[in-house]
């Protein structure tokens, strides 16, 4: 039973129980998928009902965005916590080593998924990644055959939002993947070409703050952060 947060359901699981759910997923085979809503994807949503639709289709929904969580409980629906999808797919990966499954790489720059094969191999010993594709492509079937030969359990799909989770949905199955996860500009970091919040500014839920310090151009961006707190105040008082 997911928890409705302003139109989106989410699961009300720890960060392990999201991994430990996504195993269990992938050893049950067929296709799934999980998606990692923020306060923009929130706002995105109530404007684009196929978003919507994908959204609360997902077989797992993590609250990545603390504006979720605040939005939780103003609502008095409260959420375990953030559970970033970066952390998400840490905890996934080193499943994934210790069980011998096998990783695809989709999306960012063309080179980006390649370095960061590089480095996750490095970081899970173990670890097979058996392919990679970039984010730039016009047609789809090139890339579903491209994952289908390489022959994933999971394939992390970095195409931004909402692309990232209308492609999840409607070309997963073709795909033969059993697990798809759709995490924005994870595979940038894993790359090492961004660089994440220092450890401090995660656990207090300010990691917004410090890539707004380090990129100032996403003020437009943050400013939706409020706008979703409003929401969730004013469906509050209308008792929804």
């Amino acid at each position: 039973m997911k928890t409705d947060i302003l139109g989106v359901g989410f699961d009300t699981l720890s960060p392990e129980e999201m991994v430990h759910t996504a195993a269990s997923l992938i050893e049950a085979g067929g296709f799934h998928y999980a998606v990692t809503p923020n306060p923009e994807f929130l706002l995105a949503a109530q404007k684009n009902e196929a978003f919507r639709t994908v959204l609360n289709q997902a077989d797992l929904s993590m609250p990545d965005g603390i504006g979720v969580v605040y939005a939780s409980k103003i609502l008095g629906r409260p959420l375990n916590g953030r559970v970033p999808g970066i952390d998400f797919a840490d905890g996934l990966m080193a499943w994934m080593a210790q069980h011998g499954k096998r990783l695809f790489l989709l999306g960012s720059k063309p080179g980006i998924a390649e370095m960061a094969s590089v480095n996750l191999r490095q970081r899970y010993p173990g670890l097979t990644v058996c392919g990679t594709h970039d984010g730039y492509f016009k047609e789809d079937a090139p890339v579903i055959q491209a994952v289908r030969e390489a022959e994933p359990d999971v394939v992390l799909v970095c195409l931004g939002a909402p692309k990232q989770e209308l492609w999840m949905a409607q070309n997963g199955p073709a795909t033969g993947a059993k697990f798809m996860v759709g995490l924005g500009g994870a595979l940038d970091v894993f790359a090492g070409q961004t660089e994440r919040a220092p450890e401090a500014w995660q656990k207090a839920g300010m990691e917004w703050l410090y890539r707004l310090i380090k990129d100032p151009k996403r003020i437009n961006r943050m400013a939706k952060l409020p706008l979703v707190l409003f929401q969730a105040a004013g469906a509050r008082l209308r008792g929804k």
